[in-house]
């Protein structure tokens, strides 16, 4: 062992200064670049990890440049009689800048990894963006951090060449362990170069291992409540619901138009229910980013409850946090270093007191039966508790609007119903505004009472679902909603038509309309008639069948036998109990197709 240890405690002061000034120089640029969508975002990152990739005596070498007598910082120092230059603060500012990129890139990544759709639903909260950084931003990554801190560190402690030159080796002030190892060698003293890069080794593989078994604990601790988790049996799923909003309607006209896509709409809705019907990219979910603020319409007007969201014309944006919108995400977003209690909380009002804040997050556990789960983290939920969760978080927010962005689409086919049947009751006794996405047609019929269906970001048809459902606008609104039977169509007369797929002409009670293309009729509404006689009754043939658990679709040849599986005109839906009865008849069956049942469209 050498007598003079001082490299080691040198190196130790300067690892740990430099790495405490990276942790917070790395932390700020790396969320500052993380939201960062201004131009030169390249150049910048290029500057930031140039100490990574450049040789670390140029490093020290720009260093030298700059804090030097004829730098910059140099002069402006030397006003006061002071220096940098072959100081042990020229190795600290050395160490600082080599180390900087590793915390910066570790942070970077680790604020990258945070689903999106936690920050948005923290502002959809209320939260600052200061606030949505300690509370939900910094905790999520922190685990990235601390490794970028580890990295940083012994970075920090093995730097040699940069050091050198700012800092210079002055035994005793500046030379540190990486110094003392090479100044031994060159000595020919083996044993001691031995004991400086054993103890700068056994340092840095200390520091690694034990971030590392840090992490590795955390994880299997998570693992096992996972296991024993599984063990436990879903609780009551039905729940109750309420809420303390009042609303006066929601009025929409925007246009967004993106590369691939332009989405434009005008509507209004009240405090009924409002489902968003249409195909993938139809738009439905960008309505709702917009009417809570995370996308930006190119231009319109979005108005709730009188209050004006956003004006293009008047340059009137009013940020996430301050629409008061409550945002139910696909995924829920509930926060997962949060137990229930505390996301319920979140979106609270700071000023509550901590027993009324504990008042009304008792409040909302026990409207959704979810009493004696505060304590509990996400990852330790079944979907249909973290879905309750969720919506007992929006709700206890008393937003004005509640945007609802396909909440059952991760849940099997059993908890699906039930919690329809629950979002049901919430709906009916929450009294703001709703909009419901979905793609599931009968599953927007169930909940909502009006309906918009989108096409390529347009409106296609808008109105009671009773009325869409009945008399679809055009042919690609019936088939959003669910009807298979089309045939092109020809008008003969004001009450009577030939539909040309079909090969038959068909008398109606609905006025043709001038601009007739189609005609169509649902599956579950055409009826098996003993009356060959009836008008608009064919007979057919079945070509193939398809089951399910509670129904038969026959696929029917009109006039003659099918000549193969494919060879079909309608598609008719029967329960089983139907099917028992007319599935060993004779051919041909007679359909009768209800002229007040076939649907007239554009």
């Amino acid at each position: 062992m050498p007598q003079d240890l001082s490299p080691l405690w040198i190196s130790l002061k300067t690892s740990f200064l430099a790495t405490f000034i990276t942790f917070f120089m790395g932390i700020g640029a790396a969320y500052w670049m993380f939201g960062y969508r201004g131009k030169g975002k390249s150049i910048i990152e290029g500057i930031f990890i140039a100490p990574l990739i450049l040789p670390p005596t140029v490093v020290g070498f720009l260093l030298l440049l700059f804090f030097g007598r004829n730098g910059p910082v140099g002069k402006l120092m030397e006003l006061f009689n002071l220096t940098i230059v072959f100081t042990w603060y020229g190795a600290a500012i050395a160490a600082t800048v080599v180390s900087f990129p590793l915390m910066y890139k570790t942070a970077l990544g680790s604020f990258e990894q945070i689903d999106a759709n936690l920050l948005r639903v923290a502002r959809t909260l209320g939260a600052k963006e200061l606030t949505i950084f300690w509370r939900v931003s910094l905790p999520l990554a922190f685990p990235g951090i601390l490794a970028g801190v580890t990295l940083a560190f012994a970075r920090a402690l093995g730097e040699f060449g940069a050091t050198l030159m700012l800092a210079g080796n002055i035994p005793g002030q500046t030379q540190n362990v990486p110094m003392a190892i090479y100044f031994a060698v060159e000595a020919g003293d083996i044993n001691e170069a031995w004991f400086w890069a054993v103890s700068i080794v056994a340092i840095s593989l200390s520091g690694i291992i034990l971030t590392n078994l840090w992490q590795e604990q955390k994880h299997k601790v998570r693992s096992i409540n996972k296991e024993i988790d599984k063990q436990i049996e879903p609780e009551n799923q039905s729940f109750l619901a309420s809420s303390r909003s009042s609303a006066s309607g929601l009025f929409i006209d925007i246009e967004k138009k993106l590369a691939n896509f332009h989405l434009q709409v005008a509507f209004n809705t009240d405090s009924q229910p409002l489902g968003l019907l249409g195909a993938s990219g139809a738009g439905k979910s960008m309505i709702l980013r917009c009417i809570a603020g995370i996308e930006t319409p190119t231009q319109g007007v979005i108005v709730l409850n009188n209050k004006v969201l956003f004006d293009s014309k008047k340059g009137i944006d009013i940020p996430v946090r301050n629409r008061r919108i409550g945002f139910l995400f696909q995924n829920y977003a509930l926060f997962p270093h949060l137990n229930v209690a505390q996301n319920i909380a979140f979106g609270l009002p700071k000023k509550l007191s901590c027993g009324n804040l504990n008042l009304e997050v008792e409040k909302q556990l026990i409207a959704m039966e979810l009493q004696g789960l505060g304590d509990r983290y996400p990852h330790q939920l079944s979907g249909g508790q973290q879905q309750r969760v969720a919506l007992a978080r929006a709700l206890a927010s008393q937003p004005e609007g509640l945007l609802l962005d396909e909440p059952f689409c991760a849940l099997d086919t059993h908890l699906r119903s039930q919690l329809e049947q629950q979002m049901t009751e919430t709906l009916t006794d929450y009294s703001g505004v709703t909009l419901f996405v979905t793609h599931n047609m009968e599953e927007a019929y169930r909940l909502c009472a009006n309906l918009l269906v989108l096409e390529n970001g347009k409106e296609a048809h808008h109105g009671s679902k009773y009325e869409i459902f009945q008399h679809p606008a055009t042919m690609n609104v019936a088939k959003i909603t669910g009807c298979k039977n089309f045939s092109r169509a020809v008008c003969i007369s004001s009450q009577q038509l030939e539909a040309i797929d079909w090969n038959c002409t068909l008398q109606v009670v609905e006025s043709v309309p001038n601009k007739l293309s189609h005609i169509g009729i649902r599956a579950h509404q055409i009826v098996f008639t003993n009356d060959p006689y009836q008008e608009n009754t064919f007979p057919c043939w079945l070509a193939r069948t398809s089951e399910t658990p509670h129904r038969i679709t026959l696929f029917l040849k009109l006039h003659s036998p099918a000549r193969n599986v494919h060879d079909h005109h309608l598609q008719a839906e029967v329960y089983k109990e139907k099917w028992v009865k007319i599935k060993n008849l004779p051919f041909p069956w007679y359909v009768h197709l209800e002229p007040l049942r076939l649907m007239l469209m554009e």
